[in-house]
This record gives C-alpha cells, structure tokens and sequence, in this order.
C-alpha cells in the first residue's frame, strides 16, 4: 500500500475542515437607514423595526440587520442614490423621494387619489403596485413593500385651513417634488421646497408657516411644539417604501433572498395595522398638546382645484399608471 502523498493529506484537511469554515462564515449585514426619529410610534420606525423582527424569525443569526434612525446614514435622496449605487443596504423612503429616481411614483402622490387606507393598499398591493416595482427595479432598487404614513394634513401659524382660500399667504415646506408644489399653487397657496432636516428650526423661527405630514409624523417630531393650527386635509395619501438595494439583495443565496421578500411583505401588513391603530389616537393627542384642529368639511372644493394635474402630469407620470390609479380607485 502506498504511503499517502502531501497533495491526498492536504486535501483529507481541507474535507475535515470545511464544516468549521462554513460555521466561520461572516454573517451579513443590511443596513437601513431612514430620516425621522426612533420613536415607538414612528411609522419609518416602527417599518424598520418590524422588517429586522421579521427577517430575524427566519433567517436567525445569518443576517444583522442594523438600523440607523435621524438620517444616521444620510437624509433621503442620498439613501436612494446609495442604493442604486450598492453603497448603502437599505431605506425606509418617502414616496416623493423614490419619484425623484423613478417619475411613474409620482402618482402616490396625486391629491385627493385615495379615499381611505384600506383603498390605498388594495391598489398598491395590485398590478399598479407591480409596475411601479418592475419601474423601480430597472433602475436598481427593489421595492420589499409599501407601508405608510398615513394620510397627509396641514399645519401652519397663521390660521386654520377649511376651504381653498385660506392656502393664500401661507408659506408651507414642501417636499422636493413637482406634485408638491404644483398642488399648493393650483389651490392658491405658497410652496417652500425644503430638506427634511432643515425644517423644524424653518418653523420654529418663522422662515416657513408650517408644512404637510402625517399625524404620526407630527407627534413624533414634536411639531406642536411649533405650529399651533392641524387641519385634517387629508389631501395625500403618505406611502413610504421599504426598499432595499438590488445589489444588496441579488447578492445573497436563494434561500436569504426569498426569506428577505418574505420578511418584507410581513413588516409592511406589520406597519400599516400599526400606523392605523396610531393614528386612530394621534388626533386627541395633538389636541392635548395644544394644537387646534379643524375637520375640512367640503373636499370636494380641494379636489375641483387640483384635477387639472392628473392631466398635466400624466406624461412625467405614464399614461397607463394614471389610467390604471384612476380605474382603481373607482
């Protein structure tokens, strides 16, 4: 019998050794960043937290996932470029935001397009949702799913909002988008593009009167430490997108890449029963905190002045997208 070679002991090593290799792997981290805080009631907050339970139920230690709340990893529009990128995992994005990258989510935020939440859901869990996320996915992100604010209301200094009108002289923040803006100035108000993070010290000095967001938005940010009027518009309703790089998820196994998708879809049904119990308070809670509130009784009057933009944006946003949001809503 022949003595064994240095090549056959080398690799009889290598065969003994290999299960404690495998067991030495790095595991993978994701990291998801997003711009609000880390309260428990944070919608942003409570998405991430609900996709790191989730995704920790099935896949255990194999995958960290790390969360990076107050623009710890970057405002908004750096987090989706970083995406597209591959230089940054994952974010929970306002849906303006992700339209400044792919121009077809502009239609998540056309005024007075949802009645309800329970509405909202149904078209974005339905074959609209899908061709926003083939859009989105061309270019390098992928949409994990899409959870929400809430519906959007306004806050100001100067007064109560209840019909068109009462918009004028009114410096509101607005998101960077065209919607936006387009949608004070067909109602007669004034629009302020501003970065999230300049905006609660804009308000607190005066530069702006108020600005738009969801109730949860407002409390958790303290915002009627600074605005004394909440007028409950709901004039858009709030998507923000759980989103993860295509880089980032094309890069695990199989088995870590459906478990991801799955997490996702859990953390959003997670999110949206969250954000919806949450907001069924938040309303007596600005109020206890000094707030004004109002009802906007006739919305329709809102609605008259912005359907001129589904008309005017149905370019930038894609005919079949405004055709199929507008069916869908029926």
């Amino acid at each position: 019998m022949n003595p064994p070679t240095r090549r056959s002991l080398a690799a009889a090593a290598a065969l003994f050794a290999a299960p404690a290799v495998l067991r030495a792997q790095p595991k993978t981290v994701l990291r998801i960043g997003w711009t609000s805080g880390d309260g428990a009631q944070d919608p942003y907050a409570v998405g991430a937290r609900e996709f790191q339970k989730a995704l920790g139920a099935r896949v255990g230690e194999r995958i960290e996932v790390q969360l990076y709340p107050n623009r710890a990893i970057g405002d908004e529009r750096p987090l989706v470029d970083g995406m597209r990128l591959g230089t940054v995992d994952m974010g929970v994005i306002t849906n303006a935001v992700i339209a400044q990258v792919e121009p077809a989510f502009q239609v998540n935020d056309m005024p007075f397009l949802f009645s309800s939440e329970a509405q909202g859901h149904r078209v974005l869990d339905g074959a609209m949702g899908q061709q926003l996320r083939q859009r989105l996915e061309a270019k390098g992100i992928v949409p994990l799913g899409y959870m929400e604010g809430g519906f959007r209301h306004m806050i100001n200094n100067v007064r109560p909002v209840v019909q068109p009108g009462d918009l004028r002289g009114i410096k509101f923040r607005v998101l960077q988008s065209p919607i936006y803006i387009e949608m004070y100035r067909s109602l007669g108000g004034n629009a302020v593009p501003m970065a999230w993070g300049e905006t609660f010290t804009a308000v607190q000095q005066g530069a702006i009167d108020g600005l738009e967001i969801p109730l949860g938005i407002i409390d958790q940010n303290k915002y009627y430490e600074v605005t004394k009027y909440l007028s409950l518009t709901g004039h858009i309703y709030s998507m923000i997108g759980l989103l993860i790089a295509k880089r980032s998820l094309d890069r695990l196994p199989a088995e870590l890449k459906s478990a991801v998708i799955e997490a996702g879809a859990e953390a959003t049904r997670a999110q949206r029963a969250s954000n919806g119990a949450a907001t069924a308070k938040l309303r007596d809670s600005l109020a206890g905190h000094g707030m004004q509130v109002n009802e906007v009784p006739d919305k329709a009057a809102f609605l008259r002045g912005v359907l001129p933009m589904y008309e005017s944006f149905r370019g930038q946003i894609g005919a079949d997208i405004i055709k199929e949001a507008l069916a869908a809503v029926q």
